[in-house]
């Protein structure tokens, strides 16, 4: 933190009252947390939450990190962003939402996001990284950077009614994300919320842990998560805290690390999948092919090739591709008899993971001529047929 602690303005000290009026807070941790500088990576459920609280709580300096841009399906949980933000970058969205909530503080957009390549030299011009992310890849590149920039770090992340949130913090000797997850799952094997959907509202919930865990490791107040992981169940409304040790064995902050610097394949290692297949496939059946390999297919053998699209009819109604038959993906096992053998198979979702658990399964079964199609519906939108609704 800075040694020279910036004052505050009579204005700030107003606004920041009902802070300064607690005495574990005062008047010098509201100037703790206007001199901090704090990173959010991801202006999205988490980062929302936690960006608006921080910046309420008058975090001198906030740093927006997100290269995605808005869509409406954000718009349930990202409550940075409104409808007239839609198509608009997430990063400029947040600026200006945060701007309006508290003119006192700065706020810089970092339009490119976190990469291999930026995340040391970004990461050195904070205090504390808030990951807002929502896939393994980005988590693993974070928690790499914060420990080899010396930087705490609050994870947090949802999966459809449950939250976790923890503090890592390396330069305390705590344990580290790779302490509790020592490597990325193989892809395909944990579905995103665009598969698996989020309660809008958990978001609001463990966002804003992440900014009080914030607030305490910058103002010095209560004991922080670091060494502890903090779960929650909306469905139950059970909060559990979990003890979190640091592994020895750990390949980042073990005694004999195996991650010894910043790189692409130690952040997406098994998360990855080889790319699909981009052009008519060499192979007759392979495994998963592209969109746009999907499309020449159909196009070109219409009568040997079926469409099957294992959404759930409500996301039929947002969008799809003419002449897909409808089998939801827990209605596989059941209509698998009446399936063809002497067609090719190919089978859609919304990004490709409950299409790629199907195709495995119809293989399983026998079914050679079966292939998942990558990305989805999504891919098909934005690479077949732009007029289809994303979601």
């Amino acid at each position: 933190m800075p040694t020279a602690l910036p004052p505050l303005s009579p204005a700030e000290l107003a606004r920041y009252s009902r802070h300064i009026l607690l005495g574990e807070i005062g008047v010098v941790g509201q100037r703790k947390l206007a001199g901090a500088r704090v990173l959010v990576i991801g202006a999205g459920g988490l980062g929302s939450p936690a960006a608006l609280y921080l910046a309420a709580a008058g975090v001198g300096t906030l740093g927006i990190a997100d290269f995605d841009r808005v869509a409406d399906h954000n718009l349930q949980r990202q409550l940075l962003h409104d409808t007239a933000a839609i198509g608009e970058t997430k990063v400029a969205s947040a600026a200006r939402r945060l701007r309006a909530t508290n003119p006192f503080i700065q706020i810089v957009e970092h339009s490119d996001g976190v990469t291999v390549d930026n995340a040391l030299g970004l990461f050195a011009d904070y205090d504390v990284i808030i990951d807002g992310t929502d896939n393994f890849p980005a988590r693993y590149l974070n928690n790499d950077a914060a420990f080899f920039a010396q930087r705490p770090i609050v994870y947090g992340s949802v999966f459809k009614f449950e939250g976790q949130v923890s503090v890592f913090d390396s330069t305390r000797g705590g344990p580290c994300y790779r302490c509790l997850f020592p490597s990325p799952p193989s892809a395909g094997s944990v579905p995103g919320c665009g598969e698996a959907g989020v309660l809008g509202a958990l978001c609001g919930v463990i966002g804003s842990l992440q900014a009080l865990e914030t607030i305490k490791l910058i103002t010095g107040i209560g004991t922080p998560l670091s060494g502890r992981l903090l779960t929650y169940n909306a469905l139950a409304q059970v909060f559990q805290t979990l003890t979190l040790a640091r592994d020895s064995d750990c390949p980042l902050c073990g005694s004999a690390p195996t991650i010894t610097q910043l790189t692409t394949e130690a952040c997406s290692a098994r998360c990855t999948p080889p790319p699909p297949t981009t052009s008519m496939p060499t192979e007759d059946y392979p495994l998963e092919i592209s969109v746009t390999a999907a499309k020449q297919l159909l196009d070109q053998s219409p009568c040997g090739v079926l469409l099957i699209d294992v959404r759930e009819p409500y996301e039929v109604e947002i969008a799809s591709v003419r002449g897909a038959e409808l089998i939801p993906m827990g209605q596989i096992p059941a209509n698998t008899p009446s399936l063809p053998r002497d067609e090719h198979l190919l089978i859609m979702c919304h990004h490709g993971g409950r299409s790629l658990r199907v195709t495995q399964y119809l293989r399983a079964q026998g079914y050679t001529a079966v292939t998942n199609i990558a990305g989805g519906i999504d891919a098909w939108a934005e690479q077949v047929d732009p007029t289809l609704r994303r979601y």
